[in-house]
């Protein structure tokens, strides 16, 4: 058997897509060594392995036990693969040896870690060979086969590899059982139709240990070497390892904690689950994707197409572990080369995201609590009064009669479809919650969503055929199978019903893992390898059913085991099909559950947070790692949902909720409400204008999400995302930039009246004021008075604003106001995108204006690419123009003189232009 390291030149790889003969297997920078480094130094890490060792055993009396063979001495701490990872078991050196595997104690880890495994596998542990390889149209497809069974029921002995070269940046790599079918997500991917001719990647196997080998071209850098650990593929098990050229990786969701994960024994696990964001805990999505940065600023993403309870092992080699429980193994690899292209590229297989109404990005506000149908008009009232924009108000659960869907409680909310036509009249929106708990215990034929479900079976059945009974909100409840497609004609006309008297505007679908009071069902859970699998992954609770459904729940696309992780995508897809069929406009949805594709039919927030100054950092890269899993439509409750929050946590807050792509601010019951109307008037007045200052913005913000629609670009986007080259924005997560061009730079902290944050290499213009900032890139000092958030624009950049309204409606109407950011060589470029903000399907339709605005030698050119009768509706009213180095002798607009200011901190404006938008222009100053 073949130890575990990479190819040299008398190891020959097995196939590759280059032209040129086999290459031999570089390390991540291209030298040539097996993957514990070269001879010499390897005769000498044993050595002093084994001097530390017996050191240790002298020391320690001989706790350690008998000296491991060599072969375990040679293996690194930081390259030690775990070979026993259930949790739970204090693992000795007999269950170790058991399974065939290296044993050496280590130092016990800190607490919150998991550390060195006491029981790793040795170079030499049984694992697949590559038998035959044959040439496809689009690839290639090979039998690997295991001669020695591995240590886990129902060992699959011959696997099917299929590797399709599917463009130029993206490669496919699926590995299944060679003669029976197992269950595969049932997720619509592209299906090349032609082999890549010019990869730029180089893919290289290892015959005997099966191994993958894939490295960038241009660079030599080895991005997967699965040789580092033995690949384990039993009916329930299945594993496979890789090492990473860096320690700099991002996403494998939903997780609370620092966009930048860290690679230090840390065990992400991918179940979904309902629980309150906590670090290490599994939470309410499943996001098998993660984005790598490498040195040189090269990035590259890998996404595991499975649905399986799932945890990924992260060590300091730096490697990888994959580990899921069913389905087969299903990679695509985004070679990029940049961050922005790796998301591109991974939505270009998962779907890209839904343009949504131009309404969903307005302020949205909600609370659990307000008690009656008056009490929420009373805030939408309040809001009013103040000129506070608002564009959706919410309700909760509290809404309901008994907390049952598609029901409103008849005396505390009997003012509900009054208050929603107030709503309307005001030009604002309706969002209500519902659940997918059905409740189960109303008398037959007094509530038809559960009389008819039953009727038509489309709830979630135990093993014995009878719909699973598990406890919500209203009590015991059964849950609708959305794996059914009858479910989704069941929930349109529910929704159908409940629209006829009260005509909702948007749906937030929440409790969807699905949430469950009890941990499997009312029964229980019967005894089975479904429920009780061989391995659990490190789930909270230890079980998969904790607080969910029994994972052997029938449905009728497969089994809950194998569904879980989608309940979620299925109902948002169910809800926005409704909701089209229903308003015969964009869906407007928000689901608490998410997988990839989720962006294609909704938003999501953040879950259920606290008011506390950690919960409003967290956010930050909460949200930007929904920009990398291609759901735009994010934000965090505004203000934090449960606890008490606090005026200056507020304030702050609802600064950097602002400019949450999706911004809500939600609160709990038996709190005291945190809407800004009832701050003193300072932190109302600073609440109300930094929301004046987002819907200022919504045109540019609109326009994103026109482009993560069209091309998979990112809303709210990390630093590095700009500066790849720059390492040190690639940990940053306590600032982030709208598109290429506006950075945020929120305060974090109580107390405090300045900021210090990362400002990248170039000129930045302060957003207020047009005042200037060239930085080399480094940390600056900001003053921050609780009234005041810091927004810089990027040289090189025009925002298209506007003037603000209190809803976005009233907004429209208003004259826009282009802000231009000249660079050192006096350019700038930005776009527009403007339709009528709700109809279906505008860009594909054509029913669309796209402007395009350029300077170059002081003149400003707006060039209309494409037109619409929307844009005869609105006017430019005013052009500034940040860092103009000299005042003009005059201006000139298509060639006629206009009246101009320019003041010290060089800033041109041009006012009172009245150019209608569907009009081109130019505009020159001398």
């Amino acid at each position: 058997m073949k130890s575990y390291q990479k190819l040299t030149t008398t190891q020959p790889a097995t196939c590759h897509v280059e032209e040129e003969g086999a290459a031999p297997m570089p390390t991540s920078r291209g030298k040539l060594a097996p993957w514990w480094v070269g001879t010499g130094l390897l005769v000498a890490a044993v050595l002093l392995s084994t001097i530390t060792v017996w050191v240790l055993r002298q020391v320690s009396g001989g706790w350690l036990g008998p000296t491991p063979p060599p072969k375990c001495l040679l293996v690194p701490e930081s390259h030690r693969f775990d070979c026993y990872p259930e949790r739970r078991v204090v693992v000795t050196q007999e269950l170790c040896e058991s399974r065939g595997c290296c044993f050496i104690q280590s130092s016990p880890p800190t607490e919150g870690k998991q550390g060195v495994p006491w029981c790793f596998y040795p170079p030499d542990f049984p694992s697949y060979t590559l038998e035959s390889l044959n040439q496809t149209a689009l690839g290639m497809v090979g039998l690997l086969v295991r001669r020695e069974k591995a240590y886990y029921p129902r060992d699959i002995e011959m696997l099917r590899l299929d590797v399709e070269f599917e463009t130029d940046t993206r490669l496919h790599i699926k590995i299944t059982d060679a003669a029976n079918p197992r269950y595969e997500v049932p997720l619509d991917v592209p299906r090349a139709m032609k082999r890549a001719e010019n990869p730029i990647y180089s893919l290289n196997f290892s015959r005997d240990p099966f191994g993958v080998l894939l490295r960038r071209k241009a660079t030599g850098t080895v991005l997967l070497n699965t040789t580092v650990a033995p690949l384990i593929f039993a009916d329930q098990f299945l594993q496979i390892s890789t090492s990473l050229p860096s320690k700099f990786l991002y996403g494998l969701g939903e997780h609370r904690g620092s966009l930048l994960h860290s690679l230090d024994w840390n065990t992400l696990t991918l179940w979904a689950r309902d629980v309150s964001p906590t670090e290490s805990f599994n939470l309410y999505g499943a996001h098998p994707f993660y984005l790598l940065m490498e040195e040189g600023g090269d990035a590259h993403g890998v996404f595991l197409l499975n649905s399986n309870a799932m945890e990924v092992a992260l060590q300091p080699a730096p490697g990888l572990t994959w580990r899921t429980i069913g389905g087969v193994l299903d990679f695509y690899i985004f070679l990029g080369p940049d961050p922005n292209m790796v998301i591109q590229q991974y939505q270009q297989v998962i779907g890209f995201p839904a343009m949504p109404p131009l309404w969903a990005l307005g302020f949205h506000l909600c609370r659990w609590g307000y008690g009656s149908s008056n009490e929420t008009w009373q805030t939408v009232r309040a809001m009013r009064n103040y000129q506070i924009p608002q564009d959706a108000q919410w309700n909760d659960i509290d809404y309901m009669d008994g907390y049952r869907d598609f029901t409103f409680d008849s005396q505390k909310f009997a003012s509900l479809p009054s208050l929603v036509e107030d709503l309307h009249k005001h030009g604002q929106r309706y969002v209500m919650i519902l659940d997918p708990g059905i409740s189960s215990t109303s008398p037959h034929g007094s509530y038809w969503p559960f009389d008819e479900g039953l009727r038509r079976g489309l709830f979630l059945n135990t093993t014995q055929g009878q719909p699973l009974i598990g406890q919500v909100w209203p009590g015991f409840t059964a849950f609708a199978d959305f794996s059914n497609p009858d479910t989704h004609q069941w929930w349109l006309e529910n929704l159908q019903h409940f629209y006829a008297h009260v005509p909702f505007d948007g749906l937030w679908i929440d409790m969807n893992e699905p949430s469950n009071f009890m941990d499997g069902s009312e029964d229980g859970c019967p005894p089975g390898e479904l429920d009780s699998p061989p391995y659990t992954p490190a789930v909270l609770g230890d079980s998969l059913s904790a607080k969910t459904v029994c994972a052997s729940a029938k449905q009728k696309a497969s089994v809950h085991y194998n569904l879980h992780n989608l309940y979620g995508l299925m109902e948002a897809k169910a809800t926005a099909s409704a909701l089209i069929h229903i308003r015969g406009k964009r869906p407007f949805i928000i689901s608490r559950s998410t997988f990839p594709s989720q962006g294609r039919y909704s938003g999501h927030w953040l879950g259920d947070n606290r008011s506390q100054w950690k919960d409003m950092y967290y956010s930050i890269p909460g949200l930007l790692s929904f920009s990398l899993f291609g759901i735009p439509l994010v934000g965090a409750d505004i203000c934090g949902f449960s606890g008490s929050t606090s005026e200056e946590l507020c304030t702050r807050w609802m600064q950097l909720g602002a400019f949450y792509p999706f911004a809500r601010n939600h609160n709990t019951q038996n709190e005291k409400a945190q809407d800004p109307t009832v701050f003193s008037p300072m932190a109302r007045t600073a609440m109300k204008d930094v929301l004046l200052t987002r819907y200022s913005l919504l045109p540019f913000l609109y326009t994103l999400f026109h482009r993560a629609h069209l091309q998979g670009d990112t809303v709210a986007r990390p630093l590095f995302f700009e500066f790849p080259w720059d390492v040190a924005t690639w940990g940053l997560d306590r600032q982030f930039l709208w598109g290429r061009s506006l950075l945020v730079t929120p305060v974090l902290e109580p107390g405090v009246d300045s900021v210090t944050g990362y400002v990248p290499r170039g000129v930045w213009y302060d957003f207020y004021t047009g005042s200037s900032v060239n930085s080399s890139g480094e940390m600056l000092k900001m003053s921050a008075a609780l009234e005041h958030l810091n927004l810089h624009v990027r040289e090189g950049s025009i925002l298209p604003t506007q003037k603000p309204g209190t809803t976005s409606e009233a907004t429209r109407g208003n004259p826009l106001h282009l802000i231009v950011a000249l660079s050192p060589r006096a350019g700038a470029w930005g776009d527009l995108f403007w339709d009528d903000g709700e109809s279906l399907d505008t860009f594909e339709q054509g029913n669309y204006s796209y402007l395009v605005f350029n300077i170059t030698q002081n003149i400003f050119t707006s060039t209309v690419l494409h037109a619409s009768t929307e844009a005869t509706k609105v006017t430019i009213g005013t052009l500034s123009i940040f860092g103009v180095q000299k005042p003009p002798s005059k201006v000139l607009l298509n060639g006629q003189e206009k009246p101009f200011s320019y003041l010290d901190n060089q800033v041109l404006t041009v006012s009172d232009l009245g150019i209608s938008l569907s009009q081109g222009f130019s505009l020159q100053w001398l």
